[in-house]
């Protein structure tokens, strides 16, 4: 049985939830690491065992405010296990917030880099909602 990952957000860290028995996958946050391949790694290895039996849908929802160059390419490494274990029913869903335009092309880099089932969604940043645009 291939035990959950779960990871709390920090400052500089992602909120990590890879639960297999739930079908629940995200990565959400900063991801700001220093070392990014120990945090990463375990990861890695668990996507790795998680494609020698997956579950028949898996779709990875990540909602990343800022995501520096190793961590990039850490996420491209995850995006490569999906494309090898290409299934209709897998997904990575690109969440951004509908004010950062950054990061919204970051989403649109990795889909033209890959062969998945890609969805880039909108969100509006919750800080946001209350406040008055009237003059």
């Amino acid at each position: 049985m291939l035990e959950p990952i779960i990871l709390e957000i920090t400052k500089t860290t992602p909120e990590i939830i890879l639960d297999k028995d739930n079908n629940v996958f995200k990565i959400s946050g900063r991801a700001i690491i220093e070392n990014s391949q120990e945090f990463f790694n375990p990861i890695i290895s668990w996507f790795e065992e998680y494609f020698k039996k997956p579950n028949s849908k898996t779709e990875l929802t990540l909602n990343i405010d800022y995501l520096n160059s190793s961590s990039s390419l850490f996420l491209m490494k995850i995006f490569v296990l999906f494309e090898q274990n290409i299934n209709t029913n897998n997904k990575i869903i690109w969440m951004y917030d509908a004010s950062d335009d950054l990061i919204k092309e970051r989403g649109e880099e990795y889909k033209l880099l890959t062969k998945l089932n890609f969805e880039l969604k909108e969100t509006i940043n919750e800080d946001y909602e209350d406040f008055n645009f009237d003059i």
